[in-house]
């Protein structure tokens, strides 16, 4: 019998379906050596050599594999094909110890055909791609658990500090410093309703772009007094085409999803996190339907782009199907890990939407086929023909009656061919333009100008935080989504009403400790020159202790200086009219590790600690809101565990009341 090993036990159920009778296929469902939680579990003066336990929660499935494996002739370890994946076959290699039957493989679909071309080509366990792991891995838990004490001490106990989550966090904290500063800037744009003297009368719109043929700076019209000279002047000018462009526009279509772009595309269409994404994604690989979502690569198989082809020329048409296959080369310096971009695994199981009936599809549940759905969509669509646009530019020239020239464009499009856009519909809208031709007369029927007012860069939400940290070279796609979560998870950030990240005022004075201490931690350029290395280390092109010692040396000798140099950052309590129930003494707000709490300033002596009061929310009167559904409580504004807001009734439980929204008032 050969034992053959996967991460997660619905691979099990997929992959048995595949093999014979000799095999068993079994789970280790996921890490199996971990280092200890209780202390560092790292060497520091022994090149630091980690020190990996067996963690309770693994030890019964850790055993139950230890007995299969002195039964099997031959053991075969599947883990996923990434760095993480290595590690937990090597782990598990070392767990066996080291017998020569131990044999490695690795596919990026779970389909019958990739898992028998897999058995067809072990391999040995990469040791450096191993090392890589290991490092992050070292290197994560040395500033962890070696800054966190730090933190501790000089702001609020039990906070945490991380090498990645940091780099993070800055990112949102500089960004809200930035809005903070931000001072708005008044312009005016100017608009024209034209229509030709021809017969063609459909009446347009114009914008004006110059003024005696000099270009309009963007806040170029600073006020109404501008604009309303302006309006007057135009009102009383003559309006002649002065010149008419046309070309073909054609649009490629976009690649098909790499972890990052599948998270931001997925957050900004289903409001989906990314650690839901990754969860639903991690569901159908697991099933069968798409091949492994932790990818940077864009490559493509041969099969795929032949199914894709065979499924266009059958479902769509034959004009819809491309002369030759179209490759996309990934822009990331980066992508090592993976061999192909996150695709369907049988692109002839086309969704509910395009004809499809597929039973495996029918069972999904209901953002597992979303996400497939998207999924399938951007495969199929990116081996469709380019979208062909025909465009049309207007010139139109205005003078007035003191000879002042004011240039105004008008842009127009019609589709000719929808290409790509069959499966991959976007924001499209045609413009159709009247037909004129240059020299052609127009009549005014109305200026309008508009106040504008420059606006602060936004903060950013999971989509943009995502393509930042992508930009910058922070994380790789497995650690997109845990950044993310952590960052929230310490209350360092919250989502706020519009879904948008914004820094506590815990999250913003841990930054300003570390980027005024710690800047190579923190720093973007510091965080991406160690996935660099990394990279380097799963290349066999550097040591792992090597780089670690580099980091590490520099690092802790700075820690000790900044123990005794830095004041501390403590938050101060804030006074309030309350008293305690209990002692009598006036009740402060604290700030703890997971925000503000109300306690008794009388502490030690005095333990009593409560939750804030929610606030209560008032109508346009400045009056209390009265519960709709019992009428009886008061609205408060609450939030959620994961510090989204909501709107609940002060009578709970007895009134079960709660809604996104506010109430309108009645």
């Amino acid at each position: 019998m050969n034992l053959l090993i996967v991460e997660s036990p619905t691979k099990v159920n997929t992959i048995s379906k595949f093999l014979g009778k000799e095999y068993k296929i079994d789970s280790s469902y996921g890490h199996v050596r971990d280092l200890p939680k209780s202390k560092l579990g790292i060497d520091t003066e022994d090149n630091f050599e980690p020190h990996y336990i067996i963690p309770v929660k693994s030890r019964k499935r850790v055993n139950a594999l230890k007995k299969e494996a002195e039964k099997a002739d031959e053991i075969i370890l599947a883990t996923d094909p990434d760095r993480e994946g290595e590690a937990i076959a090597w782990h598990l290699s070392e767990i066996f110890g080291n017998k020569g039957n131990i044999k490695r493989i690795v596919f990026h679909e779970i389909t019958e055909s990739a898992i028998q071309e897999a058995l067809k080509k072990p391999r040995e366990i990469d040791l450096n791609l191993v090392d890589a792991q290991q490092a992050r891995r070292v290197l994560d838990r040395l500033v962890g658990y070696k800054l966190s004490p730090f933190l501790w001490e000089k702001v609020i106990k039990r906070l945490s500090a991380g090498r990645v989550q940091s780099a993070a966090l800055r990112l949102i904290a500089e960004r809200e410093e930035e809005i903070r500063a931000f001072k708005p800037e008044e312009y005016w744009l100017i608009e024209a309703l034209l229509q030709p003297r021809s017969k063609e009368k459909e009446i347009f719109t114009a914008s004006l772009c110059k003024i005696n043929n000099k270009n309009i700076a963007k806040l170029g019209i600073k006020n109404k007094k501008s604009a309303e000279e302006i309006k007057s002047a135009l009102e009383s000018s003559d309006f002649s085409v002065s010149g008419v462009s046309k070309k073909e526009v054609k649009r490629n279509p976009l690649p098909p999803f790499i972890t990052s772009t599948l998270q931001r595309d997925a957050s900004s269409r289903f409001r989906f996190t990314a650690r839901q994404t990754m969860r639903f994604a991690q569901g159908l690989y697991e099933k069968g339907l798409i091949t492994y979502m932790r990818t940077d690569s864009l490559n493509l198989s041969k099969e795929s782009l032949s199914q894709a082809k065979e499924w266009i020329k059958e479902n769509i048409g034959k004009e819809y199907v491309s002369e030759a296959p179209r490759f996309f080369k990934t822009k990331s310096k980066l992508a090592q890990e993976a061999h192909e971009a996150i695709r369907p695994s049988h692109p002839e199981f086309a969704p509910e939407s395009f004809g499809g009936g597929n039973k495996a599809l029918a069972k999904l549940e209901k953002n597992e086929a979303r996400l497939y759905d998207l999924i399938w969509k951007r495969f199929i669509a990116s081996q469709l023909p380019q979208a062909v646009f025909e465009t049309v530019a207007l010139e139109i020239e205005a003078k007035d009656k003191k000879g002042k020239k004011y240039g105004l464009k008008a842009n127009g499009s019609t589709m000719k061919f929808d290409g790509f856009l069959r499966v991959w519909p976007s924001k499209t809208e045609e413009k159709i333009l009247p037909v004129v031709n240059e020299g052609d007369g127009l009549e005014q029927k109305g200026i309008s100008p508009s106040q504008h007012f420059t606006e602060p860069p936004a903060r950013y939400n999971e989509a943009s935080l995502i393509k930042t940290l992508e930009e910058y070279g922070i994380g790789r796609p497995s650690t997109y989504a845990p950044i993310i979560s952590v960052i929230q998870d310490r209350n360092y950030v919250f989502k706020n009403e519009a879904r948008r990240f914004q820094p506590t005022e815990i999250g913003e004075t841990v930054n300003k400790v570390l980027v005024g201490n710690f800047p190579e931690i923190v720093d973007v350029e510091f965080t991406a020159n160690m996935e660099n290395e990394l990279d380097n280390i799963a290349e066999g092109k550097e040591k792992w202790q090597a780089v670690i010692k580099d980091f590490y040396g520099p690092f802790i000798k700075n820690l000790e200086k900044k123990y005794k140099e830095v004041e501390g950052h403590k938050i101060e309590d804030q006074k309030t009219d309350e008293t305690c129930e209990k002692c009598g003494k006036p009740m402060v707000i604290k700030y703890g590790r997971f925000g503000k709490f109300m306690a008794c300033s009388g502490f030690p002596e005095c333990k009593n600690a409560k939750s804030l009061k929610d606030n209560v929310v008032s109508d346009d009167k400045g009056e209390e809101m009265k519960c709709p559904k019992c009428g009886e409580g008061k609205i408060l504004k609450k939030r959620t565990k994961k510090r989204r807001f909501f709107y609940g009734c002060s009578e709970y439980p007895k009134c079960d009341y709660a809604s996104w929204q506010k109430p309108e008032i009645k």
